[in-house]
């Protein structure tokens, strides 16, 4: 198992991901029958929850608020808060995963939104989306249609944000893998982290892309918070380009949630 690498490197000057608040859950001893594309083993609750309360510390260390949520026994996957919302500057959207499973998820997750939003809509259906296949950049949405989010849902969403000035462009996940963001990140608001093979589908033309080096496509699910990228542990030769093209890195081992195709963007709502 890889050992965590928390580097304390350069600052960036970018100002584009200055997040005042995240919201996390914890894992519940039910991660175990969560679900997975492809079955790796079952993870291991104890370094997950490790691993999960190193993060929280990491994205408190840049001065936001974590409100931390407890887990949810009877959700397995609940632990990976990003699918069940979008959170903009003007207001939340409640996402409606695919997996019926999941969609009570989104009605734990409620309350929490409408004591921070003003505004807190939501997908009603009968499409499905998934905030792991939504990427917010400096100028624009991207949603990408997988497995797990259809053109309904995409269409939805987009009625929703367009009434608070955001223009929403729909893109398509390659063919196994789970969601648009399993395999980008976004590092500043014009450079965007991905593997090649997203890239080569031309859905980032007009972006500065970097990618992960040959063999660690998993390292492109990463986050930018606030004045640090927090990537899975791991992968060196995508951590030394980051730092060589001066990002801040933390390394967050990630081999429980990995099992259950999970990453760092998933564990979090930020705004």
């Amino acid at each position: 198992m890889p050992n965590p690498v928390d580097r304390t490197l350069r600052m960036t000057n970018n100002s584009s991901f200055e997040f005042f608040r995240a919201i996390t859950r914890c894992p519940a001893a039910s991660i175990v029958d969560g679900l997975r594309a492809k079955d790796t083993g079952a993870p291991d609750l104890k370094q997950m929850l490790a691993d999960h309360a190193h993060y929280v510390t990491t994205l408190k260390r840049t001065g936001a608020e974590v409100i931390e949520l407890p887990p949810l026994e009877e959700y397995p996957d609940g632990v990976f808060v990003e699918d069940t919302a979008l959170c903009l500057p003007q207001g939340a959207v409640l996402m409606r995963p695919s997996a019926a499973s999941r969609l009570g998820e989104v009605d734990e997750m409620a309350p929490t939104l409408h004591q921070v939003y003003d505004d807190v809509r939501r997908i009603e259906g009968p499409g499905h989306i998934e905030g792991g296949d939504i990427l917010v950049t400096g100028r624009e949405i991207l949603v990408g249609r997988s497995a797990r989010t259809d053109a309904e849902g995409v269409s939805e969403l987009d009625a929703i944000v367009s009434e608070w000035g955001h223009s929403l462009r729909e893109v398509f996940t390659p063919s196994g893998v789970l969601h648009f963001k399993t395999d980008c990140s976004l590092l500043d608001g014009e450079t965007i982290l991905a593997t090649k093979r997203l890239e080569t589908s031309g859905c980032f033309e007009g972006y500065r892309v970097l990618n992960t080096a040959d063999g660690e496509e998993a390292a492109a699910n990463a986050i930018r918070f606030n004045q640090l990228v927090l990537m899975p542990a791991g992968f060196p030769r995508t951590a030394d380009m980051l730092d060589r093209n001066g990002f801040a890195v933390v390394e967050i081992n990630n081999t429980e949630c990995a099992k259950l195709d999970g990453g760092m963007s998933c564990l979090s709502l930020r705004f």
